[in-house]
């Protein structure tokens, strides 16, 4: 494999310091254009859905070895139904696992090593699903790899791990929860947010964890360890992982809740309560 580096470039402050603009269309051409080389990070939302991978693919892929996966990989996104940036993230990282396989470890590695660490924050979550979509990988193996990722500082990283590992938290559910246990108490929030935020019986854009909407205490050694986290980004994930399981376990919720007020008096339990009960609330009216 050809040596590996990315290319730097000198980003001008005004576009290092933007907040993002609201609307696709109002991004500025220099800040599209450095998204597409893979030179900076997308700042919200709408730039990370602005972010065309079949540019991206073509600039960082050669950096990479993976010239020849540009043409074909390209035809292939542009042929899906729906082009959505949730469908093409796992694909692209499955033609680049399937062609790493027929290289050495050394090789594989390397070129992981080189993803796991790009600039772009829509390089890094092809990464993620590297580890993902590696059924080599035990789930105990996945999770530790994918915890940098957990961590990492951009919020699409972070979203895109999750939903790398979910078929594997469903298919091994009490292994999961039973390894989440320590990330729950991890001094980092995106971290505990990560344990949460995977194991949601609903959850946003992702397949439902149907046990889990059945069972819900199964996941309560999780969630006690965050009934009172003292960030609010951990906080609405715990809310949130509450009023989904309300939405079929309403008793369960309101016992959990209930419990949380009389032993932990703190506004974080308060607000977490407050959060999981939305829905039961609205019913109530």
């Amino acid at each position: 494999m050809e040596e590996q580096h990315q290319i730097t470039k000198q980003v001008p402050d005004k576009v290092l310091a933007r907040k993002g603009s609201s609307k696709a269309a109002d991004i500025p051409e220099e800040v599209l254009e450095l998204l597409h080389q893979g030179a900076i990070e997308s700042v919200n939302l709408t730039e990370w859905l602005a972010v065309d991978h079949v540019i991206l693919l073509r600039h960082v892929l050669p950096e990479v070895g993976l010239h020849h996966l540009v043409q074909p990989l390209g035809l292939e996104i542009n042929q899906l139904k729906q082009r959505s940036t949730m469908k093409i993230i796992p694909l692209i990282a499955e033609a680049i696992r399937v062609d790493l396989l027929n290289r050495s470890q050394q090789e594989f590695t390397a070129a992981m090593n080189f993803l796991a660490a790009h600039l772009s924050d829509s390089v890094r979550c092809w990464a993620t699903y590297l580890i993902g979509l590696n059924e080599e990988l035990s789930l105990e193996e996945k999770l530790i790899q994918m915890k940098p990722f957990a961590a990492d500082k951009h919020f699409g990283v972070r979203e895109i791990g999750w939903m790398a590992v979910r078929e594997s938290i469903i298919r091994e559910l009490p292994a999961a929860i039973s390894l989440y246990q320590s990330w729950v108490t991890d001094p980092d929030a995106n971290v505990r947010r990560f344990a949460i935020e995977s194991t949601r019986p609903r959850g946003v854009w992702c397949k439902h964890i149907e046990q889990l909407k059945l069972e819900p205490e199964l996941a309560l050694p999780l969630l006690e360890g965050v009934n009172s986290d003292p960030a609010k980004y951990v906080q609405d994930s715990a809310g949130n992982w509450l009023n989904d399981a309300s939405k079929s376990n309403p008793g369960w919720v309101l016992q959990v809740c209930d419990d949380w007020l009389r032993t932990s008096d703190t506004t974080e339990t308060a607000r977490i309560v407050t959060k999981a009960k939305r829905t039961l609330a609205k019913q109530v009216q």
